[in-house]
């Protein structure tokens, strides 16, 4: 698809929450904002830094308030950028779009390469970023400086855990995620092996307040292809397909044991693609890798971007 940018950008809302918000002090990055073809606005972090840029792509059901604590551990030495993916974080979430994998892959291209116009860059992943990422990155294996796997896939695996085979169910599945907001709540409590900081709670929570604002919360749950009849099948394919392109770039696997979700095989396929890759399991951590064992991960992420 080509990267035809819309002309003459929207104006960010003035707030999107109140200021006075506790959270806002773990989050004090300035807003960014790319309106994308169909007037949807994308919103992405991009703290500027001296090194290779820095992409951080986030999964479901977080936004770039979970990759926070490795912004500021980046502080200065690499340009950081976080987008958040439309229905998520502080991007339009508009009801009518397809939300599939296809889609949030050539949002992330548009950004990186059509709009920031980036020719070197390091990727850091988790859970969806991982297939939306590598999406990027097979397309274009010339541009990939490192890789920071976190909990995460980009390859057909048939493991679905049954509360997450519960909300893909017709009728209950909207019920349980968009209107109980379970899907949310069940990650606060499951995906980090430690309980959550108040702060850290209702950051992760903030933008998936209400019906209308989890669509991409369920269409994300909906969007895992379980079978090769489901329409993001082929495109999951032809990403684990050209992932030995990537396999000579230098990669760091930081690795939860106790994810219930992204357990040990993932990490042994990751291992298996990436041979020659650094890679830490931390057998104390959950899905929430970063939130669990911050103090340790966050210290060998910046070693491992700032080697030559």
């Amino acid at each position: 698809m080509p990267l035809n940018l819309i002309p003459g950008d929207l104006p960010p809302p003035e707030e999107t929450y109140p200021p006075g918000e506790a959270w806002r002090t773990d989050y004090p990055f300035a807003p960014n904002w790319l309106t994308l073809p169909g007037g949807h606005r994308l919103h992405y972090v991009d703290e500027p830094g001296a090194g290779t840029p820095v992409v951080m792509v986030h999964g479901n059901p977080t936004w770039s308030f979970y990759y926070r604590g490795l912004i500021r551990a980046l502080n200065g030495e690499h340009r950081c950028i976080a987008p958040d993916n439309l229905g998520c974080g502080l991007s339009d979430k508009p009801q009518d779009w397809p939300y599939q994998l296809a889609g949030h892959i050539e949002n992330l291209e548009r950004l990186l390469i059509g709009h920031l116009k980036l020719e070197k860059f390091s990727l850091v992943l988790h859970d969806w970023g991982g297939a939306i990422g590598m999406g990027v990155a097979t397309r274009h294996p010339e541009r990939i400086d490192k890789l920071v796997i976190l909990n995460t896939a980009a390859f057909h695996l048939p493991d679905c855990p049954w509360r997450i085979r519960l909300c893909r169910i017709p009728g209950f599945g909207a019920l349980a995620v968009r209107g109980l907001n379970l899907f949310v709540k069940a990650a606060l409590r499951m995906a980090a092996a430690t309980p959550l900081s108040d702060t850290a709670r209702a950051g992760l929570a903030a933008p998936y307040g209400s019906w209308h604002d989890r669509i991409a919360v369920l269409r994300f749950v909906q969007d895992i292809p379980m079978n090769p009849g489901h329409p993001t099948w082929r495109t999951l394919e032809t990403i684990e397909q050209a992932l030995p392109s990537l396999a000579a770039k230098p990669a760091l696997i930081v690795w939860g044991a106790k994810d219930f979700c992204f357990h040990d095989r993932f990490l042994a396929r990751w291992r298996n693609l990436f041979p020659k890759a650094t890679c830490h399991r931390f057998a104390h951590a959950g899905h929430y890798v970063l939130e669990d064992a911050a103090t340790q991960i966050l210290p060998l992420i910046r070693q491992f971007l700032s080697e030559v």
